[in-house]
């Protein structure tokens, strides 16, 4: 395993002290992280899904990924001085306004899209139809499941590694299915439902510094 550079370690530290518990999942974490961060360094994007609660999750990870979440991220001056040619006035505005973006997309968030497919095809295979329209050889789709035994997470999982797309799950301690497919697996050490989605909010949120700080910082 690739080893992690020394300014990401106080990110790890720091979740690892506000959250003790979360010692025993600390090297998948890192791993988890590694994975997602080779993908962003050759053009890929993260695809995620769960339910729920895990739901909410998905969609938070995109918004942390998508935008700022605590360093600037300006255009490259390259890029601003292409939007001011084109059009001078919102060119200008767009060029202090923009903020680079990591790929992330939310299964979850596509309603007509995913309610037709459950409507007229299946219910359970609704995120591994996302999957398969929006994945490409060298994403990464992060399962969010407090059980890891989600069905509809479960199905996308399969069209991942058939498309050639690494799998991270994120899931209570026992890691359910999921566990036994992924590349990865972050088992947080609750049973509770409840419990395990409060430990999984600071380690997305850990891995989104990281991210940042990787290619923005």
């Amino acid at each position: 395993m690739r080893t992690l550079e020394t300014r990401l370690i106080k990110h790890i530290d720091l979740l690892i002290r506000r959250y003790p518990t979360l010692e025993s999942c600390k090297e998948d974490i890192i791993k988890a992280y590694l994975i997602m961060e080779e993908a962003f360094e050759n053009d890929h994007k993260l695809l995620i899904a769960g339910n729920g609660g895990s739901a909410a999750d998905a969609e938070h990870i995109a918004g942390e990924l998508m935008k700022r979440f605590k360093t600037p991220r300006p255009v490259t001056p390259e890029f601003a001085d292409k939007l001011k040619a084109i059009d001078s006035q919102r060119g200008e505005d767009l060029a202090r306004n923009l903020e680079r973006s990591l790929m992330a997309i939310p299964l979850v968030a596509h309603e007509a899209l995913s309610t037709a497919y459950i409507n007229d095809v299946d219910g359970l295979g609704v995120f591994a139809q996302q999957l398969f329209g929006f994945g490409r050889p060298g994403d990464v789709f992060l399962g969010i499941s407090t059980s890891g035994n989600s069905k509809n997470v479960m199905s996308a999982t399969v069209v991942a590694r058939a498309l050639g797309i690494k799998v991270i799950g994120l899931t209570g301690n026992k890691g359910g299915e999921l566990a036994s497919v992924a590349d990865v697996v972050v088992k947080v050490p609750e049973e509770e439902t409840y419990m395990i989605q409060e430990l999984h909010l600071p380690v997305y949120h850990c891995w989104c510094l990281m991210l940042e700080d990787k290619f923005f910082g």
